[in-house]
């Protein structure tokens, strides 16, 4: 209406200002018995046309129908003035009400109100009236047939899809389907908004999310695209932040058009930080680091962040923790192209539902899931969700960064204090799963006590450990139309684990040091006494056994069934350990069985490079594999057939990584 408000603070008693509003709105229509509907605007949502307004109306036989809720408010002394009824809800409220003007203009001039006085008080008092009652015909809509009042009642309701995949608001007590939803009191921070996803053809099973087409930018053009500041902030200890930013990086998005500002408040992860920097700082519009040694606080570093970002005239600002994976680079883009004004892209862990937003909040502030929340994270159902707590990667629109309660507070969970803070003003905050973006890193089992920490994450953060470790070439192994090849009968050849694999897994067996005599005395092994001796370190001494199992099975199993069909394995190995060999050590390995049923052999060194000789000579099928491949495993029967040996190393250092798999 373009009206500043002066009918006081909603949350407390007040809003006479709308009567004075109201009457001014339907003075002309004062001696006329034209049907008018009055609802609060904000906290509303309409869920049907007017004809069923109008006939669900008439079926009182009333002149005025006023909304009915659970509390007596504003003032609870009137509770027992209140006739008693028999089911539904007893008291009035007046977000929403409906009858003829006529009647309405004689009740809302009955007596002076002031702008500041209770308007809900106002009606109360006429209502309980039960001249004026009588007078007026006036009604409560006790079992929610046109209004439903969701504080204290929340419960009642429910969505159901009509005929044409539409959502309705379904009351369960009383079977009615309520023309309008009023989020009074505290249920707006969340129930209203949760029913409002859907309601009003929000969202159907039909067409999807219809509401996510309306406000959406179609493109951008060359050299119009919008400034956006982004923040990066790395504040744990997290696995995988080197791809955390390498996929930052490498978003499709023009880097002239962004701020850069990274706060790195932990040594742990500072090298891998320093390298991105050093790379592409120079490539964005600026650049600002903040490193561990600047001592600041943690959520004062996000203010900051946000009041940079007002400073450089940015259009959007956009805030990424380092567990939170943007695997598609089309994030920002697609973001931008929805055009919300606080949205998060979806990321969950991978395999789990654990997300960066809720869907739901319980009396005490804390996560509680809501009906939709797994199709939302399963995708089931795609669209953009206003949703009560966001966290870890989240984009904001200029307009809101003005706002001074937007800041953060120096408190424990200050992204739960920040989204409550959001919800008191009535910002609404977005999910949206359009589109997948990417996903979160699994903190829960994360160590940094060893030397490469994300060589343990095969199990919790798989996709991430093969986007690292796994070779690039591998899945061709598993296609149909692929042969695999075979340096020596029964000896198959493939690609299996990246070059950062290898010089990981080296650097994690030279950090702990403890390599064997190559004696044939080995307290490691159950009878103590190893026939082939080797100077190596187990994967077990190391705490890598459980994970190398994992690989086993995961990765090597699908092969073997493939070059060796008919035999089933377990994929299990109690022998998986790195061989050093050195011309001034143990340079070479007598012919042997091994005790496998299979092994594997895995070149985590270059030949010709790295070291010179080497390699494994098959004695039967008179055949030698000298020239090995890094990353690449060879793959032969272990007992009975393949007796080989390991050649001589003239040379530098070789390591292999062996599993005698199936014992």
């Amino acid at each position: 209406m373009g009206k500043k408000w002066v009918g006081g603070n909603m949350k407390f008693p007040g809003g006479g200002y709308k009567i004075r509003l109201l009457k001014k709105e339907i003075e002309t229509l004062k001696d006329k018995n034209d049907i008018v509907i009055f609802t609060d605007s904000y906290d509303v949502i309409y869920t049907t046309e007017a004809r069923e307004i109008l006939e669900k109306f008439h079926q009182f036989e009333a002149n005025v129908v006023f909304g009915a809720e659970v509390y007596c408010w504003p003032d609870r002394n009137l509770a027992n003035s209140y006739p008693v009824i028999s089911s539904g809800k007893r008291f009035l409220n007046s977000g929403g009400f409906i009858g003829y003007a006529k009647t309405i203009y004689e009740i809302i001039t009955y007596k002076p109100i002031e702008d500041a006085d209770d308007d809900q008080l106002y009606y109360s008092k006429i209502f309980l009236d039960s001249k004026l009652r009588e007078k007026w015909k006036i009604k409560l809509d006790h079992k929610s047939v046109l209004f439903h009042n969701l504080n204290g009642a929340q419960d009642e309701v429910n969505l159901i899809p009509d005929n044409e995949g539409k959502y309705r608001l379904f009351n369960e007590i009383h079977q009615t389907l309520p023309i309008a939803v009023h989020g009074n009191g505290y249920s707006k921070e969340v129930s209203l908004n949760y029913f409002g996803n859907y309601l009003a053809n929000h969202w159907n099973f039909n067409d999807g999310c219809l509401a996510c087409e309306e406000n959406k930018v179609e493109t951008f053009a060359e050299g119009r695209y919008p400034k956006l500041f982004l923040a990066i902030f790395i504040q744990k200890p997290a696995p995988f932040t080197d791809l955390f930013l390498q996929r930052l990086s490498n978003q499709q998005y023009p880097k002239d058009r962004i701020d850069l500002f990274l706060h790195i408040s932990i040594d742990y992860h500072l090298n891998d930080t320093m390298l991105w920097w050093e790379k592409y700082s120079s490539l964005y519009a600026s650049a600002k680091l903040i490193i561990p040694s600047v001592r600041i606080d943690l959520s004062e570093t996000r203010n900051l962040a946000m009041k940079q970002c007002e400073l450089f005239n940015c259009d959007y600002y956009f805030s990424i923790d380092n567990d939170c994976m943007l695997t598609n680079n089309q994030t920002l883009n697609w973001l931008l192209h929805y055009n919300s004004t606080i949205v998060a892209p979806l990321l969950f862990i991978t395999g789990r539902l654990w997300s960066n937003f809720w869907g739901a909040i319980d009396h005490n502030g804390y996560y509680a899931r809501s009906k939709d929340y797994i199709d939302i994270v399963e995708s089931r159902k795609r669209g953009i969700w206003n949703v009560p707590y966001i966290r870890g990667a989240y984009m904001i629109h200029k307009s809101h960064l003005k706002i001074p309660e937007m800041t953060f507070d120096t408190v424990e969970d200050f992204d739960m204090k920040w989204c409550e803070k959001m919800r008191k003003l009535g910002i609404f905050m977005h999910v949206n799963n359009m589109q997948s973006f990417g996903h979160l890193v699994d903190l829960g089992s994360y160590s940094t006590d060893h030397r490469h920490n994300d060589l343990y994450q095969i199990i919790d953060n798989q996709p991430d450990w093969e986007t690292k470790y796994l070779h690039e070439n591998y899945s061709l192994n598993l296609q149909d139309d692929h042969e695999i090849k075979m340096p020596c009968p029964d000896v198959y050849w493939f690609p299996v684990v990246s070059e950062v694999f290898c010089k990981h897994l080296k650097e994690e067996m030279e950090n702990f040091g403890q390599w064997s005599s190559g004696g044939h005395k080995d307290s490691r092994l159950d009878g103590g006494y190893e026939n082939v001796p080797t100077r190596d370190i187990h994967m077990k001494q190391i705490g890598l056994e459980n994970q190398w199992l994992h690989f086993l099975k995961t990765y090597i199993v699908p092969i073997q069934a493939k070059v060796y069909p008919g035999f089933y394995s377990k994929g299990h190995a109690y022998m998986n350990f790195v061989v050093r060999y050195h011309p001034a050590g143990q340079p070479s390995l007598r012919p042997h069985h091994d005790a496998s049923t299979y092994t594997i052999n895995i070149a985590l060194t270059k030949a010709g490079i790295d070291h010179e000789g080497g390699g494994c000579r098959f004695l039967r099928q008179n055949c030698s594999v000298i020239d090995t491949k890094l990353g690449w495993s060879l793959m032969h029967p272990g007992r009975l057939t393949h007796y080989h040996e390991g050649l001589p190393t003239t040379k530098g250092t070789r390591y292999i990584m062996v599993s005698f798999v199936d014992p």
